[in-house]
């Protein structure tokens, strides 16, 4: 059983990238992957951690990108798992600080529009939450530790949601440019979640294949979002398109209650082998 899909305390998880490696190895995963988002700093930490756990780790991120043709604002975002089997490129971490500048912008944004709808939210708070990442998950914390909301399901359901009135787009890359940079590093590109493109049939064939034609080298199959209907879609799809074939619970820790490691939502276990096939699709 592994994990290529799981999120640290370097971004909006709530395990320590040692704790994380800790809790797979007391799980017996055989295989792991930190995919924080737009960072890489938390797969970074774990490596030390899970060479001494005798734990097969690929450092990761979930990179965040954008489909601006896209017009309805719910089916905007794309993410991007980028493995890397060896240290990627220093100018792939430059540009990761660099879109650390843009997220903080748009967070300021976002601090200034719920406190016109009344609430004492400060960026300086949500930062104290997020510390190395910040994003709408650790502003979801604020409000709950003061009362506004119960949950973070509350929170983006009410306040934080793409059509929800505290929500601000984020100028993040385009898939296609997101896609270049992690080939560009040496890394192997992954569509995350596909179910949450939200589109259906020919429609989400013909955006799969623009991401394929831009460099994608691998498709999620197994995911907390994707039911087995879902599954059986996106293997047939990887094969057609000769993608590798991937898979992760999305955890989080508490902030996902719900989602376990290495289980994920629905109890499914991705198999070691689809680690073989990763590394084939990043030329390893």
């Amino acid at each position: 059983m592994i994990d290529l899909h799981t999120h640290s305390t370097a971004s909006d998880g709530t395990d320590s990238p040692s704790e994380l490696v800790a809790r797979a190895a007391s799980l017996g995963l055989e295989a792991l992957a930190i995919t924080d988002h737009d960072t890489l700093q938390g797969s970074d930490e774990a490596v030390t951690a899970a060479a001494a756990a005798g734990l097969r780790f690929v450092q990761g991120l979930e990179l965040s990108t954008r489909r601006t043709e896209e017009p309805d604002p719910a089916a905007r975002s794309v993410h991007v798992l980028g493995y890397f089997f060896r240290p990627p490129e220093p100018g792939f971490r430059a540009w990761l600080d660099s879109l650390k500048e843009r997220r903080r912008s748009r967070n300021h944004a976002m601090a200034e529009r719920l406190q016109a709808l009344g609430m004492a939210v400060s960026l300086e708070e949500a930062e104290a939450e997020g510390r190395n990442i910040t994003g709408r998950p650790h502003f979801a914390s604020v409000l709950i530790r003061k009362g506004y909301v119960r949950s973070y399901a509350e929170a983006f359901r009410t306040l934080l949601g793409e059509l929800c009135p505290a929500y601000v787009e984020r100028a993040d890359p385009t898939p296609r440019e997101g896609i270049a940079r992690i080939r560009q590093a040496g890394g192997v590109a992954v569509l995350a979640h596909a179910v949450r493109l939200n589109k259906a049939g020919a429609e989400e064939e013909a955006v799969l294949r623009g991401f394929v034609d831009a460099g994608l080298g691998g498709i999620e199959v197994y995911h907390s979002d994707h039911d087995e209907r879902s599954r059986s879609r996106y293997a047939q799809l990887a094969e057609k398109y000769g993608l590798a074939v991937t898979g992760g619970s999305d955890y989080h820790g508490a902030h996902k209650p719900d989602v376990l490691l290495g289980r994920g939502r629905r109890g499914q276990r991705p198999p070691l082998a689809l680690l073989d096939g990763l590394r084939r699709a990043a030329g390893h």
